[in-house]
């Protein structure tokens, strides 16, 4: 027997509804809607549904698809689009943005906060946001009560549209990295990635490596494909690989082929290793030169502006190929001693052959310990035939050592 169709559902109490296929096959479940600017409409549409389906993707199914929702399922027609769903300009998730907020009623000083949002639908076939279920804060000693008022009755502003009143991408794209990373603390993914459109590629790879692993996984995958590519293929590989270690493999292995063929080996022999290895820790992109190369070609290398400061303070020495993994690891020449070195020198004549070198498999204390006990900010990680892999810096370890979320704990003690 056909279960009747709805007419009115609140969208708190559809998200976790199984969504069907044509043939009745279980293809996922309901996780919000989505409507394009609420806050311009008595009765804003509903412009389709995220749907979660199997390894946590989430994908967005149009209204137009839904041929029913009923009492235990919602039903689509046609093929289903499994691309990751990605935001347009305008859009909103309603229960991502609305539910457990605070919004203020039309015509008076009262504020609710939103428990449920109740959409129709019309004669016309459209599903329409038309109600809200508020908890209302009540005055003195009476109990806070609930009530269910229209639509139009409620103050709305996104949240991303009220910082943007005060922060424009301009703004923002003259920010310092850490400086965005605070700017977005606050705000819903869907948010943070509208935000960050206007960001370039190099800016935008410098804010993710100043972000937490779990919040920089989420704003990677809400990117769009073509600008996870080109925003993946700025950051540091070590950095790459510690967001694709947090995805599932699949998702790890389609954001490797969307990037550059030698970006993406890099970013593959590092998450081989454990995390808290020299291998897990090492970039694969320290400042390489051969033993003829001078003085002066060591300057102009460690010169780059890209360079993190614990990378640019050395130069290592091998034998050809001068790419990780390159030949025999000669030594390493630091910037103390190139500044005391006329520029013609052959760095071979000055190379220090006693650095330690590590192993990619050497565990974080051992690490810590060489750094310690040689005052450095960089080793050498290095293969069975003393070919260089790669380096561990002091930041790298610093960021192991610190706790998850240490850049959200300002103030707070981190031990």
């Amino acid at each position: 027997m056909l279960k009747e169709q709805l007419k009115l559902i609140f969208l708190a109490k559809l998200a976790g509804t199984p969504v069907f296929d044509p043939n009745g096959d279980r293809v996922g479940k309901v996780r919000d809607a989505v409507v394009a600017n609420p806050g311009s409409s008595a009765n804003p549409r509903i412009l389709g549904f995220i749907v979660e389906i199997p390894q946590r993707r989430r994908i967005f199914i149009p209204a137009t698809r839904v041929t029913s929702i009923e009492d235990g399922g919602l039903f689509v027609t046609g093929s289903i689009n499994i691309r990751r769903y990605q935001p347009h300009h305008g859009e909103v998730a309603l229960l991502e943005e609305l539910l457990d907020r605070e919004v203020a009623i039309r015509g008076s000083a009262d504020f609710g906060i939103v428990e449920d949002l109740g959409i129709e639908l019309t004669d016309s076939k459209d599903w329409r946001l038309t109600l809200v279920h508020l908890k209302r804060r009540e005055r003195g000693l009476r109990r806070n009560s609930t009530n269910t008022l229209a639509w139009s009755e409620i103050e709305f502003e996104s949240r991303l549209s009220a910082l943007q009143g005060n922060t424009n991408n301009d703004d923002v794209g003259l920010m310092s990295a850490q400086e965005v990373v605070e700017t977005l603390r606050d705000l819903e993914i869907t948010e943070r990635a509208e935000l960050v459109k206007g960001l370039d590629d190099d800016k935008l790879a410098d804010v993710l490596e100043e972000m937490d692993d779990k919040d920089r996984v989420a704003l990677v995958t809400n990117l769009e494909e073509e600008r996870i590519a080109d925003v993946l293929g700025e950051m540091a590989p070590d950095d790459v690989a510690d967001v694709l270690k947090e995805v599932e493999p699949e998702t790890a292995e389609e954001l490797l082929n969307l990037m550059e063929e030698t970006d993406a080996e890099d970013v593959r022999r590092l998450m081989k290793y454990e995390d808290y290895s020299a291998g897990g820790m090492m970039t694969t992109d320290p400042v390489i030169l051969d033993v003829d190369a001078t003085v002066a070609d060591a300057l102009a290398a460690i010169r780059r502006t890209e360079l993190a400061p614990a990378i640019a303070s050395q130069v290592f020495v091998c034998r050809a190929p001068l790419e990780t993994p390159t030949g025999r690891l000669i030594g390493v020449v630091h910037l103390q001693q190139l500044l005391r070195e006329p520029p013609a020198l052959n760095l071979g004549l000055i190379v220090d052959a006693t650095e330690t070198a590590l192993s990619p498999e050497a565990g974080l204390n051992e690490v810590v310990k060489n750094l310690a006990n040689y005052n450095l900010i960089a080793l050498p990680v290095v293969d069975e035939h003393n070919r260089l892999l790669g380096a561990v810096t002091v930041d790298d370890v610093l960021d192991h050592l610190l706790p998850e979320n240490w850049r959200n704990r300002d103030g707070e003690d981190l031990s």
